[in-house]
């Protein structure tokens, strides 16, 4: 397995770019339907698990913060189409209240990845051997 190391911004692009790919490939697989929508938010966890492996050490916290806007700008293309930006956006809001489970499990995988990472990182090193 690869083991690249982000930068915050790079992860943020990351996930960004990652979410708004899986959102266009499921509108033009299953189209607009709660099915898509699951499926979007499945798919979401692995991707916040990646985030949180990939962010280098520096740039931990990044990786909870960047996941829920992915989240919400990947799920743009899955929201219903309407008759201007006001519906637009009522139909946004209508996804992501709907997939809010989503939502906080990803960005709770997110920050407990960085969170385990960083007590490996923390943790103090036992000598190799025993003092007398």
């Amino acid at each position: 397995m690869p083991n690249p190391r982000l930068t915050g911004l790079g992860t943020g692009l990351f996930c960004v770019l990652v979410m708004v790919t899986l959102g266009w490939l499921e509108r033009l697989l299953l189209g607009v339907s709660p099915t898509a929508q699951t499926v979007y938010g499945v798919l979401f966890l692995p991707v916040c698990v990646l985030c949180g492996l990939w962010v280098r050490r520096a740039d931990l916290a990044a990786a909870p913060v960047v996941v829920p806007i992915a989240f919400a700008v990947g799920v743009l293309p899955l929201a219903k189409d309407g008759d201007g930006p006001g519906a637009r956006l009522m139909a946004l809001a209508t996804a992501l209240a709907t997939q809010v489970g989503w939502l906080y499990g990803g960005t709770l995988l997110a920050a407990l990845t960085v969170l385990v990472r960083r007590v490996v990182l923390v943790a103090p090193r036992r000598p190799a051997t025993p003092r007398r």
